[in-house]
């Protein structure tokens, strides 16, 4: 038995596979800006303000990350 599949992509459809590129490319700039602003005041605590939270600076990664992942 063979099978046959048309991996050919009409040309209505290349307008929304570029409009989708580029939407995912502004997603991941808008995450990745997220990502560094939520590092960058992570950073900024102190000790104290850690202790009182209580975090450690081996979350602040973690904790960045899942803010960039929020974004939509």
């Amino acid at each position: 038995m063979a099978y046959f599949t048309d991996t050919a992509v009409s040309v209505s459809e290349q307008p929304r596979r570029g409009a989708a590129f580029f939407e995912m490319i502004s997603l991941k700039l808008r995450q990745r800006k997220v990502y560094n602003q939520t590092l960058n005041e992570l950073f900024t605590l102190t000790q104290r303000d850690m202790s009182e939270l209580g975090l450690c600076r081996g979350d602040f990664r973690r904790l960045a990350r899942e803010a960039a992942e929020m974004v939509k």
